[in-house]
């Protein structure tokens, strides 16, 4: 993605140029096939009927519930996503690495060794003019080891202040208390910190004391008659007995979950935030499509 930014030439900026409000929309975790599709069938209709300027998505288990693949990154950008934030289940997928390594718009987790594949931010020049960026970072309770996302995002910061006017930092943790931490940790240093990867959206969304919009978690897309988008027997089945089963995607009930924060491009701080839910009409039994791939039967539901 080439992005034309007078900053990112040396020319000096103008912020007067840049005022104005702007309305972010933040989807929860898109999981398999019916994620995919409420996504593909609403979000143009989400996008207009809210004035979105810039669709952010977590896609980590947009394949088959686990991973990325590089037909799937395509569709979700067809589909009118801008941007696109993984978590731990970023590299699942063997052909997700060179999109990694070579699009500007995707990113995973910054506080993960320098060595792996892609970049630690993602970026996008909305319409209007400015540069929003996305910044995914992984959470270190219950988790796979992973670097102080503490120590990371304190030097990305400074990097990212000659690149982008409006940053998001996707916190991908398992607990609250750790969201929580990093959305007051950040308070007045981005414009937002959202939570995902536990699937379930929270009520607590607010504008933090020093201008940050925070919730703990903006849910999930995907089927909600589930537990957290995979079938519920084979889940009680597995808690029960103890015994390894396929967590297969689930296909009742389509929801897509997320947040829409209004930005103020001056003070580049959160003036409002807002959970939507977009419960969908359709029904459908497909759990799979040709585009998940073979489906991924381990134990686990992020």
């Amino acid at each position: 993605m080439n992005i034309e930014d007078p900053r990112l030439r040396g020319d000096k900026f103008k912020i007067e140029e840049f005022r104005m409000k702007l309305n972010i929309l933040c989807i929860g975790d898109v999981v398999g096939r019916p994620g995919k599709r409420i996504l593909a069938d609403n979000l143009g209709t989400i996008v207009n009927q809210q004035q979105i300027d810039c669709v952010i998505v977590n896609a980590e288990n947009a394949a088959g519930g686990s991973g990325l693949t590089r037909r799937i990154y395509e569709k979700l950008l067809k589909y009118g996503v801008d941007l696109i934030t993984l978590g731990d289940h970023a590299f699942k997928k063997k052909d997700i690495i060179t999109v990694l390594e070579d699009s500007d718009n995707i990113a995973r987790p910054a506080n993960l060794s320098a060595h792996a594949a892609g970049k630690s931010f993602a970026l996008c020049k909305i319409k209007k003019g400015p540069i929003v960026a996305a910044v995914p970072l992984i959470g270190r309770i219950f988790m796979k080891p992973a670097d102080s996302p503490y120590d990371c995002i304190d030097a990305l910061l400074p990097k990212l202040e000659n690149q982008a006017d409006i940053i998001f930092v996707d916190m991908h943790a398992e607990a609250t208390s750790e969201k929580i931490s990093m959305g007051y940790y950040l308070d007045g240093r981005v414009a937002c910190v959202f939570g995902t990867h536990t699937h379930v959206v929270t009520a607590d969304e607010k504008i933090l004391p020093k201008g940050t919009a925070y919730i703990t978690d903006i849910g999930m897309t995907g089927a909600h008659h589930s537990v957290l988008g995979r079938k519920i027997e084979p889940v009680l089945k597995n808690f029960r007995t103890q015994m390894p089963c396929p967590f297969e995607i689930a296909t009742e009930d389509a929801r897509l979950n997320g947040i829409v924060v209004t930005v103020d491009s001056n003070t580049k701080k959160a003036e409002k935030i807002s959970r939507i839910e977009f419960k969908d009409q359709k029904s459908e039994s497909i759990s799979y499509d040709s585009d998940d791939g073979k489906p991924d039967h381990n134990n686990g539901f992020e």
